[in-house]
């Protein structure tokens, strides 16, 4: 099960620490506590969390120059025969990719992982960190 550092989330999201930590204190996100007593935020709740509200990372009026890898949390993870749809949030971006079930199989990505999509043309690759 993969679990966050609230200044992790805090930067993937493009939001600030003391925002994540309000959100865990209203109960919006399921946390623990390392035994350094660092709150660690569930990875699958996180990922409910962003797929329940994509409105909260829309800036109106906000005009943003893309970059070609974003950061994110898997929040949804759909095999159908030979394909695998894979949809992250990185901050205020939805990016869903289209692979290989094989693909998806190898990379073993459930929502809630950290992993990075990388745009290329009209393709969208899936990375994950090893481990």
């Amino acid at each position: 099960m993969s679990s966050y550092r609230s200044g992790q989330v805090a930067e993937i999201l493009g939001v600030s620490v003391d925002t994540v930590r309000r959100w865990a204190d209203d109960g919006l996100f399921e946390t623990t506590r390392s035994a350094g007593g660092q709150r660690l935020i569930d990875g699958a709740s996180l990922a409910r969390f962003l797929s329940e509200r994509p409105e909260a990372f829309e800036v109106e009026g906000m005009v943003r120059s893309a970059r070609n890898r974003f950061t994110g949390i898997v929040t949804s993870v759909r095999r159908d025969g030979l394909t695998a749809l894979i949809e992250i949030r990185a901050g205020g971006h939805r990016i869903v990719s289209l692979i290989t079930a094989d693909g998806a199989d190898e990379l073993a990505v459930a929502p809630g992982d950290l992993a990075v999509a990388v745009v290329k043309a009209t393709n969208v690759i899936i990375e994950r960190p090893a481990g």
